[in-house]
C-alpha cells in the first residue's frame, strides 16, 4: 500500500516545490496567469501555480550603468569622446516588464544616444566648466523618458571626456598666455599701488620736513646694521634741504 502512495508523494512534494518561491527583500515577482497579468508579488513567500502561472524576477535596487565612450561633435566644431554613468532603479516592476521588452537594453541605448544629442548641443567651453548643467540636462531628457516604463533616473556624471591631441595643445598655450596676461596685470598693479605709495610719502615729507630727517638716519642704520659692510659718506641734512628747496624754485 505504501509502495502504490510513492509516486503520487513524490508527485506532491514536486507540485509544492514548484508552487512555492521565496524572493529576496529587494526583489519582485510579475505574475502572469495565462498570459494576463495579475500584477506583482512579493517579497517573501509566494504562491506560484504550475503550468497556469509564469512569473518575471524584477530587482529594484539601484543599478549603476556604464555608458560606452561616444563620438560627439560640440557646437563649436570640436570632436570629443564621452562617456559617463547613470545610476536608476526600477519603481514599478509591472511597467517595466509589459511597457519595454529589455528595459536595461533599453536604458543603455537611450542614455547613449542622449549624451551624443546633449553634448553636441553645447560648446566645448561649456561642457569642460558646466559638467554639472550638462549632466541635469541628460538626467532630466532620461528621467522622462523612463518615466513610461516604471524607472527612476537618479543620477548621472560625465566621467571622462576624451580630447583631441591639437586641442589639448591648443588650449596649453591658451592658458598659459592667460598666466602670462594675468602676471603682467599684477605687476602693472603694483607698480601703480608703488607710485601712488611714493608720491604720498613725498608729499608727506614736503609737510614735514623733520620726517626727512628721520628716514634718513633709518637708512643709515640699516645700511650699518646686521654685519653689513658699507661706507657711509654722512651729509649735512640742512644741505639736502637745500637741494630740496633749489628744486622748488627751480634753481
Amino acid at each position: 500500500m505504501l509502495f502504490n502512495l510513492l509516486p503520487l508523494v513524490i508527485i506532491v512534494i514536486l507540485l509544492l516545490v514548484a508552487m512555492v518561491k521565496v524572493l529576496a527583500e529587494y526583489e519582485r515577482a510579475v505574475v502572469f496567469r495565462l498570459g494576463r497579468i495579475i500584477g506583482a508579488k512579493g517579497p517573501g513567500l509566494i504562491i506560484i501555480i504550475p503550468v497556469i502561472d509564469r512569473f518575471v524576477r524584477v530587482p529594484l535596487r539601484l543599478v549603476t550603468l556604464d555608458v560606452p565612450s561616444q563620438d560627439v561633435i560640440t557646437k563649436d566644431n570640436v570632436s570629443v569622446k564621452v562617456n559617463a554613468v547613470i545610476y536608476f532603479r526600477v519603481l514599478d516592476s509591472v511597467k517595466a516588464i509589459i511597457e519595454v521588452e529589455d528595459y536595461l537594453f533599453a536604458t543603455s541605448q537611450l542614455a547613449q544616444t542622449t549624451l551624443r544629442s546633449v553634448c553636441g548641443s553645447v560648446e566645448l567651453d561649456d561642457l569642460l566648466t558646466h559638467r554639472d548643467e550638462v549632466n541635469s540636462r541628460i538626467q532630466a531628457i532620461l528621467d522622462e523618458q523612463t518615466d513610461p516604463w516604471g524607472i527612476k533616473v537618479s543620477n548621472v556624471e560625465v566621467k571622462h571626456i576624451d580630447l583631441p591631441q591639437e586641442m589639448q595643445r591648443a588650449m596649453a598655450q591658451q592658458a598659459e598666455a592667460e598666466r602670462e596676461r594675468r602676471a603682467k596685470v599684477i605687476r602693472a598693479e603694483a607698480e601703480f599701488q608703488a607710485a601712488d605709495r611714493l608720491a604720498q610719502a613725498a608729499e608727506i615729507i614736503g609737510r614735514h620736513p623733520s620726517a626727512l630727517q628721520l628716514r634718513y638716519l633709518q637708512t643709515l642704520s640699516e645700511l650699518s646694521g646686521e654685519g653689513k659692510t658699507a661706507t657711509i659718506i654722512p651729509l649735512p641734512l640742512g644741505d639736502i634741504m637745500g637741494l630740496f628747496g633749489k628744486s622748488k624754485t627751480g634753481g
